[in-house]
């Protein structure tokens, strides 16, 4: 299968710090290659992947402010638009953008919505809807108006979150400091349980980070340590008593849930959005409704055994559950698009089908060749359109470019190889008696179709 993945520009992928969407489109591309897909991830140039890597912008706008980001994000969507029958799928991790694209190409597209910013943008989702496929990042985050294929919780690379069974005595907040995450009422929890609290995370309101934020630091109570690479997020989460998540909005999903707990470290949050989904209230962490029983939750933190915690996300939150789950989604796709022109060397798109004569383009991946096949019903012609082909007919190999045509006379034994790096397409025009698939006997094929 080949796999085009869209991962947004605002952060290198993965991201150095902080980067969720970034991170998903990561950890979903690496899962993906390591079961033999061919992915192409489009991100900034300074992404780190074994699939391979397009980019148009050089690093992710909030890490260089001379970056324009509608200026390249729409170079960078229009990049893998512009190139989008070379996929069998068309991955979208960059929000509503690239679903304005989807009309002008016949390659089908999978969306993970990674969370609503406003109403104000579910007019693009609604005119969609019945093009692109949607998957949800929990049953809590769907909109009323439009049809999902299916819901995929977040997973993660459980390797890089090291379980630690005895934790030290502090509270941990890490998230983005916005009124949305509660960092606020984090400070009030851990005043009101009398526990030092250590904070982490980028600044993203800067006057809600000096007004409810700043004026607490204290290097003692209350420790702000900034963004956290993964070894300080490890050590930060594992050493955590508990992390606090007390949520001022229906979060989508909470990747920083997920990943505390893969340290066998609780978390108490606000029984909003799609908190119900990751945590057993009372098994890896509490659901509260308030900061008063969020303080009282504090108290109780050590009946929660940090083995499930670390278990649960095994068993519900990891990248091979992840990984399986989108491939079952792009299965299910490609079986509802009808993609019977797609085959295992490329693909081929009809132009015309009557009683006396079929022609059709024929694209051929870098590396692959059609199995040796003759046909008894009809002959062909072949004119190369880009590209270069090795066409065999009756045992002579001939090397053919662009502008270059060939006959394939009826009952010949033919085939033809794509020796270039970039994909070779050709116009084959049929003529005869009959054009059917069966009329196709392959003598040798390269994908076990003999």
């Amino acid at each position: 299968m080949r796999i085009a993945m869209l991962s947004p520009i605002a952060w290198r992928t993965p991201p150095r710090h902080y980067g969720p969407w970034e991170n998903i489109a990561s950890l979903l591309t690496e899962g993906l290659v390591a079961r033999g897909h061919e992915v192409t991830l489009f991100a900034t140039g300074d992404s780190q992947t074994r699939a391979t890597l397009r980019a148009v912008c050089p690093q992710g706008y909030e890490e260089d402010s001379s970056i324009i980001p509608k200026v390249w994000e729409c170079m960078h969507i229009s990049e893998l638009f512009e190139h989008a029958e070379t996929y069998d799928i068309i991955h979208n991790h960059f929000d509503f953008l690239p679903l304005t694209y989807t009309s002008l190409i016949t390659t089908p597209v999978v969306t993970t919505i990674h969370g609503f910013s406003s109403p104000g943008i579910l007019p693009v989702y609604r005119k969609y809807n019945k093009k692109v496929f949607y998957v949800s990042i929990s049953d809590a985050d769907r909109s009323p108006d439009l049809d999902y294929l299916k819901t995929i919780h977040h997973g993660i690379d459980i390797e890089q979150f090291d379980f630690q069974p005895d934790p030290d005595d502090y509270l941990l907040f890490f998230g983005r400091f916005h009124p949305d995450k509660g960092a606020k009422e984090a400070i009030e929890i851990a005043r009101g349980s009398r526990c030092k609290l250590i904070m982490a995370g980028i600044i993203q309101d800067q006057d809600y980070f000096n007004q409810y934020v700043k004026p607490f630091i204290d290097d003692q109570n209350v420790t702000y340590v900034g963004s956290a690479d993964p070894e300080k997020r490890n050590n930060l989460l594992g050493k955590a008593a508990a992390l606090l998540h007390p949520i001022n909005f229906d979060e989508p999903f909470g990747l920083s849930v997920i990943e505390s707990m893969s340290c066998g470290t609780p978390v108490i949050a606000i029984n909003r959005g799609s908190m119900p989904e990751l945590i057993q209230d009372g098994k890896n962490g509490f659901l509260v409704s308030n900061i008063d029983e969020a303080i009282k939750a504090v108290g109780r933190i050590k009946e929660i055994d940090r083995a499930t915690c670390r278990k649960m996300v095994e068993d519900r939150f990891t990248i091979d559950h992840m990984v399986e789950k989108y491939i079952a989604v792009y299965e299910a796709v490609l079986e509802k698009t009808h993609l019977e022109n797609r085959r295992p060397w490329g693909y081929y798109q009809v132009f015309s089908d009557e009683d006396t004569y079929k022609c059709k383009k024929i694209v051929v991946y870098p590396g692959k060749r059609l199995s040796l096949q003759r046909h008894q019903q009809r002959d062909e012609h072949w004119y190369i359109l880009n590209g270069e082909a090795t066409v065999t007919v009756d045992n002579n190999d001939m090397a053919l470019t662009t502008g270059n045509s060939i006959d394939i006379p009826r009952k010949s034994l033919h085939r033809v190889r794509n020796n270039g790096s970039e994909d070779l397409a050709f116009i084959e025009v049929q003529t005869g008696e009959y054009f059917g698939e069966d009329d196709i006997e392959r003598l040798e094929d390269d994908f076990g179709r003999v």
